[in-house]
C-alpha cells in the first residue's frame, strides 16, 4: 500500500478537530500553490503596481479583484494537469503537439523570463545602491552571484523560509493606506466599478498589470513544483505520479487560492498606497528607487528606503530562482534532460546550466543602460503580450480528454481559463492597436 500523500495526511488530521487545530493544519499544508502565488509579488510586480497607483491614482483599484479569479483558475488548471499526468508542461507539449509549437512556447517563456530576471536583478541592485551606496554594477554583480549560488547550491525551500521574513516589509504598504488620508467612498467605487480608457498609456498599464499578475513563468513553475512535491513523497517516476485523488485536488485548490489571494491583496494595497502618496503629490512616473520608496514614508519615515530595499531584495531573491527555474524546467523537458531542484549539480548539469545561463543574460541586460526601475514595468508588459499563446496551449491540454481523461477542465475552471485567455489577448491587441494609431 503506497504511503499517504501530504493532502491525505492533512485531511485525516482535521477530522474532529477544533478551529485553531484546523488552522494549524492548514498553514502546515501550504506548499507550491502558496509559494507560487507569493512569488507573484516580485520586484516587477511591486514596480508595476507602484507605477499604476502613481500614474492613474485609484483608477485601477478594480484590477486585483478582476485578476483574482482569473489567475486562480489558470493556476488550478496547471497544477491539476501536473498532478494528473505526473509530468511538466513542456514535456506534455512535446508529447502531444508538433515540435514547432513546443519550440515557439519555450522560446517565448525563456525570453520573457530572462528579461524579467534582468529587471529584478537591476531593481535589487538599484535599491541596495540607494540604501548603502557603492556603484550600481558592484551591487548587480553581488545580487547576480548570490541568486545563482542560492539557486544551484542551496535547496529553494530552505532559504525561502528565511527570505519570507524580508518580504514582511510589504506589510508596510498595508499600513500606509490606514495612516494616510483616503477618500474611502472613491476607493470603494474604483475597486468595484472598472475604469477603462482606450489610450496607449492606459492600455499599456493594463497589459503590464495582467502580465505581472498572470505571468507565464507561474504556469510552468507550479506544475514543476507539484511534481517535486510528489517526488518528496516517494513518487519518483512519472507512472507512479499519474492520477490524482479528490482529496489531493481539494487541498491543491486551497493551496493555490491561498497564494493568489495573498498576492492580490498585497497588489491592491500597493496601488492604493502609491495613489494616496505619490499620485497625490504629483509623482506620476517612477524613474528611480528613491521615488518608489517615497510611498512608504508616511509609515516608515526615514526608514522608508530600508523597508523598500528589504522588500525588493527579499522578493527578488525569492522570484529570480522561480523565473530561472521555470525556464530551466521547460528547456530540460524539451530536450529530455534530467531536471529538478531536488537534484545536485552533478546529477543535472544541463538543468542548472540553463539556470546559470538565464541569470547571466539577465545580468548582461543591465549593462546596456536600461533604467532598472522602468525595466520592471516593461518586463511586465512583455509578459502580458507573451502570455496569450501559452494560455491557449494550457487550455487545450486541460480540456483534452486523451491527456486528462476524467480530470479535464470543469465548467468553472474552463470558463475562468478561457476568460483569462480572451481578456489577455484583447488587452494585448488593444495595446498594439493604440500604439500603432499613436493615440
Amino acid at each position: 500500500m503506497p504511503p499517504a500523500s501530504k493532502a491525505e495526511e492533512a485531511e485525516r488530521e482535521i477530522r474532529g478537530k477544533g478551529f485553531f487545530q484546523k488552522l494549524r493544519v492548514y498553514f502546515k499544508s501550504l506548499g507550491p500553490g502558496f509559494i507560487t502565488g507569493a512569488s507573484d509579488d516580485d520586484p516587477s510586480g511591486i514596480g508595476t503596481y507602484s507605477q499604476t497607483g502613481a500614474q492613474f491614482g485609484y483608477a485601477n483599484l478594480w484590477t486585483p479583484l478582476f485578476t483574482l479569479p482569473l489567475i486562480a483558475g489558470v493556476q488550478e488548471i496547471c497544477a491539476r494537469i501536473a498532478l494528473h499526468t505526473g509530468t511538466g508542461m513542456a514535456d506534455l507539449i512535446r508529447k502531444h503537439y508538433p515540435r514547432p509549437v513546443l519550440y515557439f512556447c519555450i522560446s517565448l517563456l525563456f525570453a520573457a523570463n530572462t528579461l524579467n530576471i534582468g529587471a529584478d536583478l537591476g531593481a535589487m541592485a538599484a535599491s541596495c545602491q540607494l540604501l548603502l551606496g557603492l556603484p550600481f554594477v558592484a551591487w548587480l554583480v553581488m545580487m547576480t552571484f548570490m541568486s545563482t549560488f542560492l539557486e544551484i547550491f542551496v535547496k529553494y525551500k530552505q532559504y525561502a523560509r528565511f527570505l519570507r521574513f524580508l518580504t514582511l516589509s510589504l506589510l508596510a504598504y498595508i499600513l500606509v493606506v490606514f495612516v494616510t488620508p483616503q477618500d474611502w467612498r472613491r476607493v470603494l467605487l474604483k475597486t468595484f466599478i472598472p475604469t477603462i480608457r482606450l489610450n496607449k498609456d492606459f492600455m499599456m498599464n493594463l497589459v503590464a498589470i495582467l502580465g505581472t499578475t498572470i505571468s507565464p513563468y507561474l504556469f510552468f513553475w507550479i506544475a514543476s513544483q507539484e511534481i517535486e512535491e510528489e517526488i518528496d513523497e516517494g513518487k519518483v517516476t512519472a507512472e507512479a505520479r499519474k492520477k490524482v485523488s479528490k482529496i489531493e485536488l481539494k487541498w491543491m485548490r486551497t493551496d493555490v487560492i491561498s497564494g493568489i489571494l495573498f498576492s492580490n491583496l498585497v497588489m491592491w494595497f500597493i496601488v492604493a498606497t502609491t495613489a494616496s502618496t505619490l499620485f497625490r503629490n504629483g509623482i506620476v512616473n517612477i524613474d528611480n528607487a528613491t521615488q518608489a520608496a517615497e510611498a512608504l514614508k508616511p509609515i516608515a519615515g526615514n526608514f522608508a528606503y530600508l523597508v523598500f530595499t528589504a522588500g525588493i531584495v527579499g522578493t527578488g531573491l525569492l522570484a529570480v530562482p522561480v523565473l530561472a527555474g521555470s525556464a530551466a524546467y521547460a528547456v530540460a523537458e524539451t530536450f529530455r534532460m534530467r531536471e529538478g531542484l531536488y537534484l545536485k549539480l552533478r546529477e543535472a548539469p544541463g538543468f542548472y546550466g540553463v539556470i546559470a545561463f538565464s541569470t547571466l543574460i539577465g545580468f548582461v541586460i543591465n549593462l546596456i543602460g536600461i533604467n532598472p526601475i522602468r525595466a520592471l514595468y516593461y518586463s511586465a508588459v512583455l509578459n502580458g503580450i507573451v502570455a496569450p499563446p501559452l494560455l491557449l496551449i494550457i487550455m487545450l491540454i486541460g480540456g483534452n480528454h486523451k491527456i486528462m481523461k476524467d480530470k479535464v477542465n470543469g465548467r468553472i475552471s474552463g470558463t475562468l481559463g478561457w476568460i483569462t485567455t480572451g481578456a489577455m489577448t484583447a488587452a494585448a491587441v488593444a495595446l498594439l492597436v493604440t500604439m500603432s494609431s499613436g493615440r
